[in-house]
């Protein structure tokens, strides 16, 4: 059968773990490229959000869900605001690679 084994809570808290070790590993490897820092930020704030929300159905309540909901609100401001000052930046300088 398909559903022999269906995913387990600590699998899916190692999922969201390498969901944001992917976004750490994004940030010390690029060093220039302002965009691609971007997305790594963002890949850790949905790791977080995603081991927020499966701790929160694993419990039962309804804080981590909240919780996710506040940093997402978070990191679509900071996207704005990054994305605002890249293109400031790329509008002075003609380039985004520091």
């Amino acid at each position: 059968m398909i559903f022999e084994r269906l995913l387990s809570f600590y699998d899916f808290i190692e999922i969201a773990f390498l969901i944001g070790f992917l976004g750490i590993l994004g940030i010390l490897s690029n060093k220039k490229n302002l965009l691609i820092s971007l997305i790594s930020i963002e890949m850790m704030f949905y790791g977080l959000n995603f081991s927020f929300v499966i701790t929160s159905l694993y419990l039962d309540d309804i804080r981590g869900e909240i919780s996710a909901i506040f940093i997402l609100t978070l990191a679509g401001a900071e996207s704005a605001i990054a994305l605002a000052l890249i293109t400031v930046y790329f509008k002075t300088r003609g380039h985004i690679i520091i």
